[in-house]
């Protein structure tokens, strides 16, 4: 199934910082001088990874927010070392946050970017950054229309921020709310956030416990993922996370929870009972609110302490430093 069959109607803008060399600059124009193809050269290759494979579209949004996740402050200005969305989850390395538990054997889209990277560099040397590329490959992964704002590649990656910083699958509502409050999203932020599992798939040891063990299920869906994730055996087999319509950027994902069918622990922790069932049931009936409310978050989370000017680097290679 190709992009176009991603629907999303809201606009995602990221925000990031471009530092020039003698003074401090914003721009979301900066590339149309110094890189004009590079937004049509990343569109493409995103548009081709995900014809190729739908999942991709998922992966590469996920690959995403696990980089701005971590490290992230939203006082960056008193956070010498603090940084958000800097390409550090595309280092390589036995300590790095790809060998964190959150992101090991687990998120992908690597040698899509990796690929992209190679593309632009050839368009325009030591230019565009890894983390601008991670960035809008994303975003058009999304189907989303707006240019964004610059920001530098970490040096730097390291697998205890990540393990620290990035939310569980197994996590309880109250870890959950923590953890956003932490980067100062609200409730309802994390709840929208939280939508992006409308497309994607997990993997059976992440949610093997819920679909076996728990009550808050649904007894057919139970049986359902059962059959593709035996009690044990079969770690890597496969699951949507969206059973209703897994390639499609809606607000399924909120009905299945109504419906008892979250597939993660997590997932059904923003319905069950708890402060975050009224939003869950608002974007269930208003799938516009929730395309608004996600692409503004997304807006939100790509401002979380990007890296500008010698804080950071142009990576050559997204996977090593230069």
């Amino acid at each position: 199934m190709g992009l176009g069959k991603l629907t999303i109607l809201c606009v995602w803008v990221f925000l990031g910082v471009l530092v020039g060399i003698a003074s401090a600059q914003l721009s979301t124009t900066f590339y149309s001088s110094s890189c004009p193809n590079v937004l049509a050269t990343i569109k493409t290759a995103v548009k081709s990874a995900v014809s190729t494979e739908a999942r991709m579209g998922a992966s590469l949004l996920r690959l995403h927010f696990h980089d701005c996740f971590v490290n992230a402050s939203t006082f960056h200005s008193l956070c010498l070392h603090c940084h958000g969305c800097d390409a550090s989850v595309l280092l390589d390395g036995s300590n790095g946050e790809k060998s964190a538990g959150p992101n090991a054997n687990s998120l992908r889209g690597f040698d899509v970017i990796d690929t992209i990277k190679s593309q632009v560099e050839k368009l325009c040397p030591g230019v565009v950054s890894c983390a601008d590329i991670l960035t809008v490959a994303a975003r058009d992964a999304t189907v989303a229309v707006r240019p964004y704002l610059i920001g530098r590649d970490s040096t730097t990656a390291s697998a205890s921020a990540a393990n620290s910083n990035l939310p569980s699958p197994a996590s309880s509502l109250s870890a959950l709310i923590t953890a956003f409050s932490n980067k100062g999203f609200t409730a309802k932020e994390m709840v929208a956030l939280s939508g992006s599992h409308t497309i994607g798939q997990s993997r059976c040891t992440v949610f093997r416990s819920r679909v076996y063990n728990e009550t808050n299920i649904d007894s057919q869906f139970a049986t359902s993922v059962q059959s593709k994730c035996p009690s044990a055996g079969g770690d890597n087999n496969l699951s949507p996370l969206d059973v209703t319509s897994p390639t499609s950027f809606d607000n399924a994902y909120f009905k299945n929870l109504q419906s008892q069918k979250g597939l993660l622990h997590s997932d059904q922790e923003l319905f069950n009972g708890g402060s975050t069932d009224a939003q869950v049931n608002a974007y269930s009936t208003n799938s516009a609110s929730f395309f608004t409310d996600f692409a503004n978050a997304m807006v939100k989370m790509g401002n979380l302490s990007p890296l500008t000017g010698t804080s950071g680097q142009i990576r050559t290679n997204c996977r090593k430093t230069n």
